[in-house]
C-alpha cells in the first residue's frame, strides 16, 4: 500500500502526511507541484525527524506519475465519492490518493481512479482535514489487509 499525494497546498498537512506514512511504513508519493517550497520548515516542524525515516518519490507532475509503472488500484478520496470507505474491499497494494486542501483533483484524476471513495459526513459538514482523512481511510485499509500487525510498537 501506497499513500499519494496530489500538488499539496499546506505545508503541515504534508509534513503530517508523511509523517503518518512514515509512521505506519507505508510509501509515499508526492505529486507536485506543491503550493509551498518542499524544505518549507513548517514542513520540517509537521514532519519531525520522521521524515528522515520516509521511504518517498517526487514526481514533477500528475503526468510523470501517471506514466510510471505503478502496481495497484488508484483509490481516490473525494467528497464527490460513491462508496463510502467503510464499505470499500481494499487491496494490499492500492495506492490511497489525496488531493489538494484548496481544490481537490481534477477531472483527469478522478477518471483516472478505480475507485473514488467518500467519508459520510452529517451535515451541513462538506469534508474533513486531508491528514484526517488519509488517517481515517488508511487506517481500515491497513485493518483489513491485516498489515497493522503485533510487530509495530504503538504510541501516540
Amino acid at each position: 500500500m501506497r499513500l499519494v499525494l496530489f500538488e499539496p497546498d499546506i505545508p503541515q498537512n504534508a509534513g503530517t502526511l508523511m509523517r503518518l506514512a512514515a509512521g505506519l511504513g507505508l510509501p509515499l508519493d508526492l505529486i507536485e507541484p506543491c503550493g509551498f517550497v518542499l524544505d518549507d520548515r513548517r514542513l520540517r516542524r509537521a514532519g519531525m525527524d520522521y521524515l528522515d525515516h520516509l521511504d518517498w518519490v517526487r514526481h514533477s507532475s500528475w503526468d510523470s506519475y501517471a506514466a510510471g509503472p505503478r502496481a495497484g488500484r488508484l483509490v481516490l478520496l473525494t467528497t464527490r465519492g460513491a462508496t463510502p470507505y467503510t464499505e470499500f474491499a481494499f487491496a494490499p497494494d492500492d495506492r490511497i490518493l489525496v488531493g489538494r486542501e484548496s481544490a481537490g483533483v481534477p477531472e483527469a484524476v478522478h477518471e483516472a481512479a478505480d475507485a473514488r471513495l467518500v467519508i459520510p459526513l452529517r451535515p451541513p459538514a462538506r469534508s474533513l482535514n486531508v491528514a484526517i482523512s488519509a488517517a481515517m481511510v488508511l487506517g481500515e485499509a491497513l485493518r483489513q489487509t491485516a498489515a497493522l500487525g503485533s510487530d509495530h510498537a504503538s504510541s501516540l
